[in-house]
């Protein structure tokens, strides 16, 4: 396969749609904030198909400086959103990273410039199998192209351009994001001077067979018809049951034992919060951004990363076990990279780094220091 850097996107054209507004902010908030949106044509894939038009849904926190020079990069969860900080102007739903992004916080937007990129291929109002295709006029469906993670991050590294940024201080996110972490890193490695990955690992797992699974339980509604289901009632019910699961697996029953004691009740508040998502989240864009997550590699690339790295995970995630950092701190090292590793000390499981943010705040606090003066 040759390398990423020889793959970046063509963009024929571009054009941002600033469609954000922002109003007095509360102390320590980066305030309301509402999603904005990228557009660039002619989008070539790593694969080879192009996207006559690709849209990147995002957010912006703080202000770019005028060398371009004090910018972050976050980047979000499989199945998250882009709204990392801040109240939606919405619902004013606080972002999931709100405690680690803001004035005098650990990602400080007094004085650096923070873009949440949603991811091509999601479902928060960036280009992906919902979108019409322009050839037949009805949602892509199944027939969306398949994308890669050097295809998500093109797209990111596209919109970071149309903005006015030069050079990022660091990219950071959880999880999915933490994948798009590392691969910003070996796809661009002089553009940052810093990667955090967060509840994550450099590469994919679970193969060909957890799309076939993924493709399985989905298939289990009755409306699936091969995942052409945007016209006879959507699969919300198989999505619901889905997201119950993933939630669980993600360590909500720890988060609402307090507020929700009684297990009876708590079991409904969760089961109206997975309601909620699967009203947002299209099926096929699982399917998309699964078939992304497991071909991903940038562990054989990793000698490429020029970028100091943090890599922390949580104490009881069951999907990036503490078990997995010696391995990957050794390959880190092995590679030439300057990486260090920090583990939260939380209940919290995969959810950790938002939910238990103060309890590793310091830390990303004191390495986001030594990035900015290097920047």
């Amino acid at each position: 396969m040759s390398s990423p850097l020889s793959r970046r996107p063509v963009v024929a054209s571009l054009a941002v749609l600033p469609l954000a507004t922002r109003t007095a902010r509360a102390e320590g908030s980066v305030g309301i904030v509402e999603t904005r949106k990228f557009v660039a044509r002619d989008f070539k894939l790593q694969g080879g198909a192009v996207l006559p038009e690709m849209t990147l849904a995002y957010e912006t926190y703080g202000k770019l400086a005028p060398d371009g020079r004090n910018a972050v990069l976050l980047t979000h969860g499989f199945t998250s959103s882009h709204h990392m900080a801040g109240l939606t102007i919405a619902n004013g739903a606080e972002g999931s990273w709100d405690g680690l992004v803001g004035p005098g916080k650990a990602i400080d937007t007094d004085r650096l410039f923070v873009v949440s990129s949603n991811m091509l291929g999601s479902s928060y109002g960036s280009t992906s199998p919902a979108f019409k295709n322009p050839a037949t006029g009805k949602p892509w469906g199944p027939d969306f192209p398949d994308i890669t993670l050097v295809d998500i991050v093109g797209a990111q590294k596209a919109l970071l351009d149309s903005l006015g940024v030069k050079h990022l201080v660091a990219v950071a996110g959880p999880s999915f994001g933490g994948y798009q972490t590392f691969q910003w890193g070996v796809a661009y490695p002089t553009f940052m001077d810093g990667l955090v990955a967060v509840v994550s690992a450099p590469k994919g797992s679970g193969g060909e067979a957890a799309v076939a699974s993924l493709v399985d339980q989905l298939a289990k509604d009755p409306h699936w018809n091969g995942g052409r289901y945007y016209d006879n009632g959507g699969i919300q019910a198989v999505l619901t049951d889905m997201r119950i699961a993933t939630l669980k697996r993600y360590g909500i029953d720890q988060q609402l034992a307090a507020q929700f004691p009684d297990k009876a009740v708590r079991e409904a508040e969760i089961k109206k919060r997975a309601e909620t998502w699967s009203k947002v989240f299209d099926g096929n864009s699982l399917v998309t951004l699964r078939k992304a997550s497991v071909r991903f590699d940038a562990e054989k690339d990793l000698a490429k990363i020029k970028a100091k790295v943090l890599y922390v995970l949580s104490r009881t995630d069951k999907l990036f076990p503490p078990s997995i950092a010696p391995g990957v701190m050794a390959k880190l090292k092995k590679a030439g990279v300057t990486a260090d590793y920090y583990e939260i000390d939380s209940d919290f499981g995969h959810s950790a780094s938002g939910l238990d943010a103060a309890k590793w705040a310091p830390r990303l606090t004191t390495f986001m220091a030594g990035l900015e003066k290097r920047s």
